[in-house]
């Protein structure tokens, strides 16, 4: 049997809301977090104590320059810390997730795991 026009509308005004409320989760993503590298970056420090420069580098196949860039932006913005040490001469960079780099990923998937639902459940 066909839904009436009346009953379409109901549905469509229940549903328009969590619509809404998916786009403005959306919207409220950790931008800082969110672009693709440095996602990578905080999700690798994530499951290891530390990683250098280079085996950051090898886990997100990107070269120096991307990584450098986008390593600052988190080491700027307090979500990572960068150790600079020589090693036989040879300068090493370890980086490591802070406490608040750590917070900033769970409020980070938290946010997205909202999201999801609220997508799934239009």
């Amino acid at each position: 049997m066909a839904k009436s026009g009346a009953a379409r509308q109901s549905k469509n005004e229940a549903t328009a809301p969590a619509a809404m409320t998916a786009a403005a989760q959306a919207a409220e993503l950790d931008r800082l977090i969110h672009e693709k590298m440095r996602l990578g970056i905080v999700s690798a420090l994530a499951s290891h104590e530390s990683l250098s420069f280079n085996e950051l580098k090898r886990a997100l196949q990107t070269s120096d320059g991307n990584l450098s860039v986008h390593a600052r932006k988190l080491e700027d913005a307090g979500y990572v810390s960068c150790t600079k040490t020589f090693e036989d001469r040879v300068p090493k960079t370890v980086y490591r997730l802070t406490a608040t780099g750590r917070k900033a990923l769970e409020r980070y998937l938290d946010h997205m795991e909202a999201l999801i639902r609220a997508t799934r459940a239009q």
